[in-house]
């Protein structure tokens, strides 16, 4: 089992929440995940990283499937403009690499949001620290365990 998968396995259980993992065999998109995993595809809780421009940070936008975040409403969220997060400040951040963000389990606290959108659900599914694993979770749980604010920031 890979650091980055420990870590999440390890973060669900000091929260207390018996989470299976489950092997995607390398979902690319989100919708080989939804595939893979036989939900709908906004049942995948995209871990979608944006550099703050000002500061320099990293913040974590947990978005549905099927939606794209909107870079204005993002900003206006943030209080300053929004750039591409690169391979290292993600790395860094939240010690996964791209297409492996987990929405639990980073190096160092995040900024985040979640989209209003994948709380209509009772389970979304969200990458587990690689790019071949998820798990599943009640998304009523993911804004306290995620520090994540409900918004609107998609297109």
């Amino acid at each position: 089992m890979s650091k980055s998968l420990k870590r999440v396995r390890a973060a669900l259980d000091n929260a207390g929440l018996p989470i299976d993992i489950h092997e995607t065999n390398g979902a690319r998109t989100a919708q080989m995940a939804a595939d893979a995993v036989g939900c709908d595809l906004d049942q995948i809780a995209k871990s979608i990283i944006f550099r703050a421009e000002a500061t320099g940070t990293a913040v974590l936008f947990l978005t549905a499937g099927g939606n794209q975040v909107d870079i204005a409403k993002a900003s206006a969220l943030v209080g300053e403009p929004l750039g591409k997060a690169d391979a290292t400040l993600v790395r860094n951040q939240t010690g996964f690499a791209i297409g492996g963000v987990s929405p639990v389990g980073h190096l160092n606290p995040i900024k985040a949001f979640i989209d209003r959108r994948l709380l209509d659900f009772d389970m979304v599914w969200a990458a587990a620290g690689t790019p071949n694993h998820v798990f599943s979770i009640n998304p009523s749980q993911l804004p306290e365990l995620t520090q994540a604010t409900p918004a609107d920031f998609t297109e």
